[in-house]
């Protein structure tokens, strides 16, 4: 009885390896006559025998799907080619994989083309969608993973993109890798292919000249930045600060994402934190203008006047050319007469204490002038000239205001 059984079994098992044989032969007909809808058919048939399938039927089985399936439903084609791939490269026989690789990166190319259309016409939604399907086209190329979440982000589709920016930290994506890029042949654009394996296969068959690397930088503050900035607007500011200060535990000496917490104080209202960072970026980046500019800000905003005045000095001192410093240095130097401007209207009827008060005034006027043409002269607008005019005015350089009131009066449209 038992022989019986086992002779049996094993005729079963002959019978479902002749109609594997016999479905895959349809298939492969079926595709040659273009029939791809009697293919997929074929190929239906098999799908659930997959895991049990005879080993030596398993690659073409693998390939005739991808074929099968190509354009019509592109991540079941990609799925079979990659696991084609992936089971020849196991057995170490490479009997499809030169003809399914080229087949795979052009369905992968033809995706990620069509996401960077979408993104270019900021159709950002559409976008998301297909770098997201991308990566999982090619789940190797991380960077389409980010390239979905930064889609998302722009779309404002948060939850999305937070989904995504989370699934990037799990793998521990940093950004920084080597691109795999070539030149268009037809186009004569230089593209990034993904890998080294689909950039040199591209290039072996023809349709891309001039293979070149490039290492990109890290992404990781920029993620942090923006997982920041989606629970910002979902209302979750203390999950916003959690998420940069543990960033920045691992990565203390990241300049930039102490500056994305920085930033999130900004949004939070709490100029005082800011300040605080900002102090320590100095300290990091002690050259860097930028850092003593907006240490500048805070301190104006806290009427701290004569520390905003020194570090926009430092600023100008690192920046000779720096526009928007000049300017607020000159405003700062200007709030000085606030105070001197009340009491000239307490000693209206002094005139010995009015005269002196205004004498210093004038003082101040012109101590600040240099700097607000300085600023003039690097990015003139509506308010460098109005103030420049009430300056002239008050010092009575009468030559210097009579040659730029009309100049004023064109760029007010008068």
């Amino acid at each position: 009885m038992k022989k019986q059984i086992l002779a049996f079994t094993v005729g079963l098992l002959s019978i479902a390896t002749f109609a594997q044989k016999d479905e895959l032969k349809a298939a492969e007909k079926a595709i040659k006559k273009g029939d791809f809808k009697e293919a997929k058919a074929a190929i239906a048939g098999l799908e659930a025998t997959e895991d049990s399938m005879d080993e030596k039927y398993k690659a073409k089985y693998f390939f005739l799907k991808g074929s099968a399936y190509g354009k019509s439903d592109v991540k079941k084609a990609a799925d079979a080619y990659n696991k084609l791939i992936s089971f020849e490269k196991e057995t170490g026989k490479q009997k499809y994989t030169n003809t399914a690789q080229p087949k795979l990166t052009k369905l992968v190319q033809n995706v990620l083309k069509k996401a960077i259309d979408l993104y270019n016409n900021k159709d950002y939604k559409k976008a998301t969608n297909n770098f997201y399907l991308t990566y999982q086209l090619s789940p190797k190329d991380t960077a389409f993973l980010y390239n979905a979440a930064m889609s998302s982000f722009a779309a404002k589709g948060y939850d999305t993109s937070l989904k995504y920016y989370k699934e990037l930290q799990a793998i521990n994506y940093t950004g920084i890798a080597t691109q795999y890029l070539a030149e268009n042949k037809e186009t004569g654009v230089t593209e990034n292919l993904g890998s080294k394996e689909n950039r040199d296969a591209m290039v072996k068959f023809g349709q891309y000249i001039n293979p070149t690397e490039k290492i990109t930088e890290s992404k990781k503050a920029d993620i942090i930045k923006n997982i920041g900035y989606i629970y910002v607007t979902q209302g979750k500011p203390e999950l916003a600060i959690d998420a940069l200060e543990e960033a920045r535990k691992s990565n203390p000496k990241d300049i930039n994402l102490l500056l994305n917490q920085a930033q999130m104080y900004i949004k939070l209202d709490k100029m005082d934190k800011f300040g605080e960072l900002m102090e320590e970026a100095v300290k990091m980046d002690p050259t860097n203008p930028t850092l003593f500019f907006n240490l500048g800000i805070v301190n104006s905003g806290q009427n701290k006047t004569e520390e905003a005045i020194g570090y926009y000095k430092k600023a100008v001192e690192l920046k000779p050319d720096y526009g928007d410093a000049y300017l607020n240095l000159a405003i700062a130097i200007l709030s000085r007469d606030k105070v001197i401007v009340d009491e000239m209207n307490e000693n209206l009827s002094n005139e010995k204490k009015y005269n002196a008060l205004q004498k210093q005034q004038k003082a101040i006027y012109r101590d600040a002038l240099p700097y607000l043409e300085k600023a003039d002269s690097l990015n003139r607008s509506e308010d460098t000239l109005r103030t420049l005019l009430n300056i002239y005015d008050n010092l009575e350089m009468a030559s210097k205001a009579d040659a730029l009131r009309p100049i004023y009066k064109e760029m007010r449209g008068n």
